[in-house]
């Protein structure tokens, strides 16, 4: 579905270039930012590379396993239908920990696997179980303490602090991730309540 939208808006926006007479300045910006898109990426390599390695050093020195058990206690209250030994667990505290670094290219495939051992305790193949949805939302909103590649990008454009945004990434990402939790065991009890009174008058 959301392919489907941005192909509708790239071919609305050229439709209406066209009639509009405009279509040379789309051309041009389309072949300058296609070419900064190159060159941003490239440039990014190298810091995404070297943070990467930085979590690799920590994963083999064992901080990323500190850091799971650290917060395993709350991850176990969150996904209280996930076996704390399950491998479901170890990915999501495992995306929890490359996420809390910013890096989202680390976090992706393991946010992935812990999708797929999720649907397999999930008994209704259908709809996502609890435990997915919960994980979803916090993913989404997960807290960051080094926005690895915001800084990586705001080096790359000769930003004076780069850095300087990691105190207000911290305390967004600390809100958005207690937003997170409180809406979804909002709605979770909500929907929990509802059903026990369709329940009680049948």
């Amino acid at each position: 579905m959301v392919n489907i939208i941005w192909v509708a808006l790239a071919v609305v926006g050229i439709i209406y270039a066209i009639f509009n007479g405009t279509i040379e300045e789309v051309n041009k910006v389309i072949f300058e930012s296609a070419n900064e898109s190159v060159y941003l990426i490239i440039s990014l390599v190298s810091i995404l590379v070297f943070w990467l390695g930085l979590m690799k050093i920590a994963e083999e020195a064992g901080l990323l396993v500190k850091l799971a058990n650290l917060f395993k206690p709350l991850f176990t209250r969150l996904f209280p239908d996930i076996p704390h030994d399950h491998p479901a667990m170890g990915y999501i505290l495992s995306n929890f920990s490359a996420n809390v670094f910013g890096l989202g290219n680390a976090a992706t495939p393991l946010g992935i696997k812990a999708m797929k051992e999720m649907k397999k305790l999930n008994d209704d193949q259908e709809d996502a179980s609890r435990s997915m949805i919960t994980f979803l939302a916090l993913n989404t909103s997960s807290v960051t303490i080094i926005p690895t590649t915001i800084i990586a990008i705001r080096m790359q454009y000769d930003s004076s602090a780069p850095t300087e945004i990691v105190t207000s990434t911290i305390l967004a990402t600390l809100i958005s991730t207690t937003g997170a939790i409180l809406v979804d065991r909002y709605f979770y009890y909500r929907r929990q309540g509802r059903l026990g009174y369709d329940h009680s008058n049948k």
